[in-house]
C-alpha cells in the first residue's frame, strides 16, 4: 500500500491568506527604476540607513549619483508640491527595495538569523500576530490575494467591535502628514490575520 500524498494545505488554515511577497534589496547600479523607490544607503561592513526615497540618477563628470531624500520629506514634497533638499549619494552606495517573488514554503527558522555585511538585507514578512509591537511599522494588508502596501500601523493590537483582534492602519502619506501638519490620519481597522510587517 502506498503512503497517501501529503496535504499541501495542512499547515495553513483555509481562512489564513498567504503571506505577501517579500522585499528584496538590489543594487542601484543595475537597471532599476529609482524615482520614488525606497532605498537604503551605506557601506559594506559599516552599516545601512533605511526609510529613504530616491529620485532619478544624476551624472556629474564621470560619476553617477542618486538624490536621496528622507521618506517623510519625500512624501511632503510629493503631497505639497514643494522642493526639498536631496543629498547626492554615489550610486554604488545605494540599494533599492523591490517586491520580490513569493518563496516556496519552507520550514520556519527561529532563533538568531546571521547575515552578510556585504549587502543590506531585509527580513521576510512577519505576521502581526507574531510581532511584539507594531505602531509606526510598515505593514502589508493582504485581502483576497491582493497586497496593499505603503501602509503604517497607527495602533497596537486591540479587541475590535466584532471581537476580532485588530490594528488600525493608515496610508503612509497620511502617516507622515500627521507629523508635518498635525492632521490626524484616516484609518482602517484590519484584523491581524490579514496583516504582515513588511
Amino acid at each position: 500500500m502506498k503512503d497517501p500524498l501529503p496535504d499541501p494545505f495542512a499547515d495553513q488554515p483555509d481562512w489564513a491568506p498567504a503571506p505577501p511577497r517579500p522585499v528584496e534589496i538590489v543594487p542601484a547600479t543595475g537597471r532599476v527604476e529609482l524615482r520614488g523607490q525606497r532605498v537604503l544607503v551605506g557601506l559594506p561592513g559599516l552599516g545601512w540607513r533605511a526609510d529613504l526615497r530616491a529620485d532619478e540618477r544624476v551624472v556629474q563628470g564621470s560619476r553617477t549619483y542618486v538624490p536621496v531624500i528622507p521618506e517623510h520629506e519625500w512624501y511632503r514634497a510629493e503631497a505639497d508640491q514643494v522642493e526639498v533638499f536631496a543629498p547626492l549619494m554615489p550610486v554604488e552606495r545605494v540599494w533599492v527595495e523591490t517586491v520580490g517573488t513569493r518563496p516556496v514554503a519552507g520550514p520556519h527558522e527561529g532563533g538568531i538569523r546571521l547575515v552578510s555585511l556585504d549587502t543590506p538585507t531585509h527580513r521576510p514578512p512577519t505576521p502581526v500576530v507574531e510581532a511584539d509591537s507594531v505602531t509606526g511599522r510598515r505593514v502589508v494588508h493582504v485581502v483576497g490575494g491582493v497586497e496593499h502596501r505603503d501602509l503604517r500601523a497607527v495602533t497596537e493590537t486591540y479587541s475590535g467591535a466584532d471581537g476580532d483582534i485588530c490594528v488600525r492602519v493608515a496610508s503612509e502619506v497620511d502617516w507622515y502628514r500627521w507629523a508635518w501638519r498635525g492632521q490626524a490620519p484616516t484609518t482602517l481597522e484590519v484584523p491581524i490575520h490579514l496583516l504582515w510587517i513588511e
